[in-house]
């Protein structure tokens, strides 16, 4: 029988640095769905539609000079948000890196 990790005097682990933590004897259960939906609502893609891919294969990235001006600092505040969302979404790992390397 193993033992569920409590700490002491304050019970159950249920949360820490963001990360949800559900136990249950015999199991551990991390999840970031809040913060997955705080970063959605960052981004102002809180009400885009899921897909089971996080990026369409092959895709090639490239700088555009007529692209739409874009807040530099909200894009870097989203992409280090989605690189902490990785602990637990190992999924979302390549594209978010494809991505981090156009934040310049």
């Amino acid at each position: 029988m193993q033992q569920l990790f409590k700490m002491s005097d304050l019970g159950l682990l249920s949360y820490y640095l963001g990360i949800e933590v559900a136990q249950t004897e015999g199991s551990i259960t991390l999840s970031q769905r809040s913060y997955a939906e705080k970063i959605l609502e960052l981004a102002g893609m809180a009400e885009c539609n899921t897909c089971h891919t996080p990026m369409e294969c092959r895709l090639k990235l490239k700088k555009e000079d007529e692209a739409k001006p874009f807040d530099p600092s909200l894009c870097r505040s989203v992409i280090g948000s989605l690189r902490y969302l990785t602990h637990t979404r190992p999924d979302i790992t390549y594209s978010v890196g494809l991505v981090s390397r156009f934040m310049e």
